[in-house]
């Protein structure tokens, strides 16, 4: 699974992130260890007043670990990669909390240690964490039999679709996928050989090729949204500018979105407004069977739950009362019987606790299953709307295009040059030999 973690000091901020349910259809507290408070809030909370005794700025440690998308990963595969991440990075005895997310039919967990050591009150240092990280990341490939990523065996080989945070953010602001705008930069970038073949395949997408006021050269988007075209590309500055020219002979920043608005705009305004009603009619009605699963793989989970907890009770109970009280429980403790007693009960928990999670993982797995398929019309639906916008882009930079002259035969240009020379409309000129005609009796008498 792949390991990401960073030192962070904003408790407050990450502890909403952990619970938030607008993205994440489902939200499960795992853990909460080391702390007073039994809530995540309260746990974030205590660890900002720890480390307010101390000097440090960025008290947290927060990993995510996000398994492959086709595995459904059970929980002592999460509990075990815990392990191993407290073990090489030194954090191991720290409390910590631990989270379980679902979104868009995949799993994945965040884990959140506080780095303060309460009796030395100072922070556990974390030097090379991103190199152990991606230590723990590759066994855990290699002993759950997962295909590994090809950018972990060889950095070089890394996908170069891959995005950053500050990528994914932005894109999420103006509601598009940061893979697929890298993947058309990069496919611009792959099949051009000068400025003027990348600004046209970037138009048949709708990018707009122009010069940033820092940045160089600069794509805009159809609704005027700047992206850096050597940031989406992967490629330096220096090899931009060689293949594409000097930025400054493009149009700026302000000059591109006027000829969108002007130019462009009024070509696609209604086309697009046609798919993007198509779109949203499809959205909402995928949306609403998303809410509808949610809502029943909820209930579900609820119900497991409770039927679980209620016969949790009642096996407890039956193992207390094996262990008789009074005289009879003294004669047990000289007999030896009340620790055989003991033993069995914890062992019957234990087998309880196994079965309550085998259980549990169970049904989780199969609503994952649905999910993803519910998912994959989700996905399709979105590439047929890209597709379709793309299509219109497409057409829209192809008429723009000066079409060559066909040539014409000598009639044609004979009347082309009569054109010229008389100002006469098409319609004067097809009334003129009929006129001709009429008037020719006249002219002989």
């Amino acid at each position: 699974m792949i390991l990401k973690g960073s030192q962070r000091g904003s408790a407050k901020q990450l502890g909403a992130h952990l619970l938030k349910t607008t993205e994440n259809e489902h939200v499960e507290v795992h853990e909460v260890r080391g702390f007073i408070a039994e809530d995540v809030m309260g746990a974030m909370h205590e660890a900002q007043a720890v480390a307010k005794g101390t000097k440090c700025r960025q008290h947290l440690f927060s990993v995510s670990l996000s398994p492959p998308e086709t595995e459904c990963v059970r929980v002592e595969t999460f509990e075990h990669a815990l392990s191993k991440i407290e073990e090489r990075t030194g954090l191991g005895g720290q409390p910590r909390i631990v989270v379980f997310h679902e979104k868009e039919g995949r799993r994945h967990c965040h884990a959140v240690w506080s780095r303060i050591n309460a009796e030395t009150m100072t922070a556990v240092p974390l030097p090379f964490f991103k190199m152990r990280l991606r230590e723990v990341s590759r066994e855990i490939y290699l002993e759950n039999g997962w295909q590994m990523p090809r950018g972990m065996m060889d950095s070089k080989a890394r996908d170069p679709r891959n995005f950053d945070l500050a990528e994914w953010q932005h894109c999420k602001r103006i509601g598009r996928n940061a893979r697929d705008l890298k993947s058309i930069m990069q496919e611009c970038w792959a099949a051009s050989d000068s400025g003027a073949s990348f600004s046209k395949a970037l138009e048949e997408r709708g990018l707009y090729l122009a010069r940033g006021d820092r940045r160089g050269h600069v794509a805009l988007t159809y609704e005027g949204e700047v992206l850096s075209v050597a940031r989406y590309v992967g490629k330096k500055t220096k090899e931009i500018a060689a293949r594409l020219g000097p930025a400054e002979s493009l149009r700026d920043v302000e000059a591109t979105r006027m000829r969108i608005a002007e130019v462009i705009a009024p070509k696609l305004r209604g086309l697009l407004g046609e798919v993007e009603t198509t779109r949203q009619l499809e959205a909402a009605r995928l949306d609403q069977q998303r809410q509808a699963m949610r809502t029943q793989h909820a209930s579900e989970r609820k119900r497991l739950d409770e039927g679980q907890r209620a016969r949790s009770e009642a096996e407890g109970r039956a193992r207390a009362e094996r262990m008789r009280s009074g005289l009879a429980g003294l004669w047990d403790k000289l007999r030896g019987e009340h620790a055989k007693l003991r033993k069995q009960n914890e062992l019957e928990a234990f087998m309880a606790l196994q079965r309550d999670r085998v259980q549990r993982g169970t049904l989780v797995t199969a609503q994952l299953q649905d999910r993803q398929q519910l998912q994959a019309e989700i996905r399709q639906a979105r590439q047929r709307h890209t597709l379709r916008v793309t299509e219109l882009h497409r057409d829209l930079a192809r008429q723009q295009v000066p079409q060559p002259e066909r040539p014409t035969t000598l009639s044609e240009r004979f009347e082309r040059m009569a054109e010229r020379q008389t100002p006469l409309s098409r319609l004067d000129r097809l009334r003129e030999p009929r006129q001709r005609n009429e008037r020719g009796p006249e002219l002989e008498r």
